[in-house]
């Protein structure tokens, strides 16, 4: 069984002890491939960091988290157009609107979700888009830029069926994580009305480990609980799960040279 881990933080302190393990643990659970999304400025070091321990399989991203769009927040794009221009990504992300937290920036996180998708379309890119309690806010800055240019990840999608269909009406593949597996998660009520090849599987480690490790530290390893559940929305065999998902991750990060 070969997965990818189409949106995994190994490069922050969660992981500082014990971080050579814990991609062990996951290429033993069949990850090959982890793709790395962005935070802001203060994380590109360690992001490198781990690229250049594991140049084969990690795969980063260039962005700035919409939770991380402060009053510096030009300053913090200024950086991401610098890596931009000076190296090549798989995508940029994680980018788009949350309106959990706070909402303060409401008209910044929606000028730093727009100029992102600017960048993408002119680098060719995908976006992988953060959105929580944003549905409709995120909708209407990538409604601006609809197109065949546009398309990436809806990461850690918890929307309606409606919500869905809309996101993959836009070129948009559905990141489903640990949260296909919690009790009240509700996307497992209608996942098979999804088209399979309409969704990648992530686990977003170190945060929202599927059960039954719900509340402590996820890892990449977890991506296999996640393939066994989603299997079993569907009624396919992991295998056939891990074949679908693997092949729409590669259609998305079609600019990286995957080897398995």
């Amino acid at each position: 069984m070969l997965l990818i881990d189409t949106h995994t933080h190994l490069y922050v302190e969660a992981f500082d002890e014990d971080r050579s393990l814990v991609l062990q643990n996951a290429q033993a659970a069949g990850v090959q491939h982890f793709f790395i999304p962005a935070i802001d400025s203060t994380y590109v070091e360690r992001m490198y960091a781990l690229e250049a321990a594991y140049p084969a399989q990690v795969h980063l991203m260039a962005g700035l988290h919409p939770t991380h769009v402060k009053e510096n927040y030009k300053d913090e794009l200024t950086l991401v157009e610098v890596q931009l221009k000076a190296r090549k990504f798989c995508a940029i992300g994680e980018i788009g609107m949350d309106l959990y937290w706070e909402k303060e920036f409401i008209k910044e996180q929606q000028v730093a979700f727009s100029q992102q998708i600017i960048w993408a379309k002119e680098y060719g890119l995908p976006i992988v888009i953060h959105c929580r309690d944003a549905f409709n806010e995120v909708f209407e800055v990538l409604e601006e830029h609809r197109g065949n240019d546009l398309y990436g990840i809806f990461h850690c999608f918890t929307g309606t069926l409606e919500e869905a269909k809309r996101a993959i009406d836009l070129n948009f593949k559905l990141g489903i994580g640990g949260v296909v597996t919690f009790k009240n998660g509700k996307i497992d009520q209608f996942l098979n009305e999804i088209p399979s090849e309409a969704i990648v599987l992530e686990t977003d480690a170190p945060y929202l480990a599927p059960a039954p490790y719900r509340g402590k530290r996820n890892e990449s390893s977890y991506l296999s609980l996640i393939a066994e559940k989603v299997a079993q929305c569907y009624g396919l065999t992991e295998d056939e799960i891990a074949s679908i998902t693997t092949k729409n991750a590669l259609s998305i990060f079609k600019n990286q040279k995957i080897k398995f």
